[in-house]
């Protein structure tokens, strides 16, 4: 008996070190995420200037935040960088996982070509960009002006219509090669019998891919667009590097504002509000994600 009460007690001490282990970044998690996280939604109703003492003013920074129309075109700009990445990338991308996945000749080494962009930082892309768009000596006004196309040769950051569009088709040059190694990895569960099944049954080609294939990659797809959404939302870099959210605020963003508000306006209250919306935005989309997967899971 005794000897059964002490493997009992050393059972029960056993299972605390789990628990113990996870002290550590649980702390650490809730010092640098949750804690910031809940005073952000503090600062958001005070008017701080980053040094003096918060001062609590309730709601009037959410008041005047929807009143103010830069608010709106970074908000109208932050639709079009989610509508681009859950259809330009995401299309590029299988597609090219689809031509890939097959035994074709230098098949790894244009893998490697594709995913490359993806391993570049933001700035070093932004950059890269900012030179091709140079309205003097830049690439696609180079180039234009050497086929003899001169009045096609726009100032392409410089332009309201065109700046944000541009720094949108960089971030598609970076996301594709990543959204092409995700459906490249869930196509490796695809069962080929299952496909080869379909053609005995007399599918061609697109049927198979729309009937037996795309259903098997709907897991994969889910994280696709999930994860598109939140480098959409969170789309910073670029715009800072490459326009600073001009010209005219046209190709603002609600990171870049909130950035350009707390730091350089020196209107931190301000700028936590336009945080705590941002943050509300990315949550629905992050809910919606496990929503998703933890139905999946309970199916299992």
């Amino acid at each position: 008996m005794a000897a059964l009460a002490s493997s009992g007690r050393t059972s029960r001490k056993l299972n605390l070190a789990p628990y113990l282990f996870l002290i550590v970044p649980l702390l650490l998690f809730l010092m640098w995420v949750i804690g910031p996280l809940f005073y952000s939604f503090y600062l958001s109703l005070t008017d701080w200037d980053g040094v003096s003492a918060p001062t609590f003013i309730g709601f009037r920074n959410y008041v005047r935040l929807f009143d103010d129309p830069i608010f709106y075109t970074s908000l109208l700009n932050n639709v079009k960088w989610l509508v681009s990445f859950i259809t330009a990338p995401v299309i590029m991308g299988l597609a090219l996982a689809m031509i890939l996945n097959r035994d074709i000749p230098g098949a790894r080494a244009i893998k490697a070509a594709f995913y490359s962009p993806y391993i570049l930082s933001l700035v070093v892309v932004g950059l890269i960009f900012g030179w091709m768009y140079h309205p003097a000596g830049g690439l696609l006004n180079g180039t234009l002006q050497a086929l003899g196309l001169k009045s096609l040769t726009p100032g392409w950051l410089s332009d309201p219509a065109l700046a944000t569009w541009c720094i949108i088709a960089a971030a598609i040059w970076r996301q594709v090669g990543y959204i092409m190694t995700l459906y490249l990895a869930g196509l490796q569960g695809v069962d080929p019998s299952l496909v080869d099944a379909s053609r005995v049954d007399g599918a061609n080609s697109w049927q198979a891919f729309r009937h037996v294939i795309l259903p098997l990659l709907s897991p994969v797809t889910v994280v696709v667009v999930v994860v598109s959404v939140i480098d959409s939302l969170r789309s910073f870099d670029l715009v800072f590097v490459m326009t600073r959210g001009g010209p005219a605020n046209a190709s603002s963003v609600l990171a870049n504002f909130m950035y350009i508000e707390a730091f350089n306006n020196y209107k931190m209250g301000y700028g936590a509000a336009i945080a705590v919306i941002l943050f509300l935005i990315s949550a629905v989309f992050i809910f919606i994600y496990l929503w998703r997967t933890l139905s999946t899971e309970l199916e299992y």
